[in-house]
């Protein structure tokens, strides 16, 4: 799978994604860095069928009125330390991965993954 994941997020999400087999990049890796707008992010999850990782809810309303992002995993863990969300995402992957397969909007939280369309 392809991911880009949002400003909000730390940048070792992507290594975690990588090692694992995925292409991921962070929004600090794009031209407009951390300025990028949501709806460029929009445009690259839907140019290059990549999914988003956020913690913004304007995802999630995009998502659901208009079908942009493409896919979307978002995050609704409240504040967490960078070193609990990397071994979150990467004890989760594999539901990660699997919600991902059949729908376009999933939601990871501190207790479980959970599919939502």
């Amino acid at each position: 799978m392809k991911f880009v994941v949002d400003a909000h997020l730390p940048r070792s999400l992507c290594g975690i994604l990588s090692s694992h087999g995925h292409e991921a990049v962070h929004t600090l890796d794009l031209p407009a860095g951390n300025a990028t707008s949501d709806e460029a992010i929009n445009r690259i999850s839907l140019d290059d069928l990549r999914v988003v990782i956020s913690k913004d809810t304007d995802f999630f309303f995009s998502h659901t009125l208009h079908g942009r992002p493409w896919k979307l995993l978002l995050v609704k863990t409240g504040n967490m330390s960078t070193r609990e969300l990397c071994a979150l995402l990467e004890r989760n992957l594999p539901a990660i991965e699997s919600a991902l397969e059949s729908c376009t909007l999933v939601e990871i939280d501190r207790l479980a993954v959970k599919p939502v369309a």
